[in-house]
């Protein structure tokens, strides 16, 4: 009940409601002639309108890429989440995955000087090994 009396509180003000001291689970109000009721006023403002697209930051920004990043990407400056789609569109092009296991790959040349060396990487390895190729 003192949540209801709690809820009812914040509508009607405290001159309204009465509490009997013998029964504290009944609430009583008094008649509808003598309710106040309280009006908040909130101000909106308004957005400032969209005055062209925004620049691209963080993972979305191009960078320039090492040679042997370019190599398997193609050019010379890409954003990183797009160097992401070009890698594993080279690794299902050039059918490198592992058949056993996909979430293997197993790394060509080009890969190979990418990822560090390394015959097979886990494809979660994949975002930490090309962070040292973006310049």
């Amino acid at each position: 009940m003192a949540a209801s009396s709690a809820f009812l509180s914040t509508f009607i003000s405290p001159q309204t409601v009465s509490f009997s001291p013998k029964s504290s689970s009944s609430l009583r109000l008094l008649p509808p002639t003598s309710v106040r009721m309280v009006q908040t006023v909130t101000l909106a403002t308004a957005s400032q309108p969209a005055t062209g697209p925004r620049t691209p930051r963080g993972i979305m920004k191009p960078r320039r890429v090492t040679p042997e990043m370019q190599d398997v990407v193609g050019v010379p400056e890409i954003p990183r989440t797009q160097a992401l789609k070009q890698i594993w569109a080279y690794i299902k092009e050039h059918n490198l995955q592992d058949p056993e296991n996909k979430k293997i790959i197993n790394c060509d040349e080009k890969l190979k000087k990418i990822f560090g060396g390394k015959d097979r990487i886990g494809f979660l390895e994949i975002a930490g090994l090309i962070s040292p190729h973006f310049l």
